[in-house]
């Protein structure tokens, strides 16, 4: 149901900490002591500076995972920070919540998230699966550059892919493409930072550099040329 736990990080009462991450399609629920958080997915890459004492502890969901737990369509929370106790504010999911952000042991944490988890006897739903057959296609297939490619690869009507994504991951099939083949560009670059971006433009069917660069942007949250600068 989850995917992974994210970092946790500590800081000290002298020093700050930027946390950044670059956009994926999961739902993630991040617990701090008196603010707890679910995030939707957000479309540009998430910044948050941590500073004080204290520490912070994540979970990420894989794609579609949280809609047994939310019960309607996974758009409502897109680019939203919703505080855990407005979602989750029964008697067991308080006590979780306390209990994870008093508790310093990271294995005990995932131990108690995953009882809760369990005690909710969540019902399998399939497409949640199928949904993560498609799109950890999407990742791992580079050629994949459009939904058309999806559809005939999966054997899935257009609508009923746009469905599934809507509701079950909160971001559109174009969206999750554009992301994957970004991320990996940059990954790329950072280990081969001679490549011309013009290559990219047309490896990866833009109409143009300068369309290139504006995906490039958004998704990465810096132009081609400044991430670039960033590595050095």
């Amino acid at each position: 149901m989850f995917k992974e736990v994210l970092d946790c990080k500590n800081a000290s009462k002298n020093e700050s900490y930027v946390a950044e991450t670059l956009p994926y399609p999961s739902v993630h629920i991040v617990f701090e002591r008196g603010n707890s958080i679910v995030y939707g997915v957000h479309q540009k890459k998430f910044s948050i500076t941590l500073s004080g004492s204290g520490s912070v502890f994540g979970i990420k969901f894989k794609p579609g995972g949280f809609y047994p737990f939310y019960f309607n369509t996974i758009t409502k929370l897109t680019n939203k920070r919703i505080p855990f106790n407005s979602l989750f504010n029964l008697t067991d999911d308080i006590k979780m919540e306390a209990s994870i952000c008093r508790t310093k042991d990271d294995k005990t944490k995932i131990e108690i998230f995953e009882s809760w988890i369990q005690n909710k006897s969540l019902k399998k739903d399939s497409k949640i699966e199928e949904l993560n057959y498609i799109i950890n296609g999407i990742k791992t297939n580079s050629s994949i550059l459009s939904v058309d490619q999806i559809v005939k690869v999966y054997s899935i009507q257009l609508r009923s892919l746009q469905r599934l994504f809507r509701e079950y991951v909160g971001v559109s099939p174009k969206w999750v493409i554009q992301q994957f083949r970004m991320q990996e560009i940059a990954e790329r670059l950072e280990k081969d930072k001679s490549i011309h971006l013009a290559d990219f433009a047309n490896e990866f069917g833009f109409f143009d550099q300068a369309h290139f660069n504006r995906v490039f942007k958004k998704m990465i949250g810096l132009s081609p040329e400044k991430y670039l600068e960033s590595l050095n």
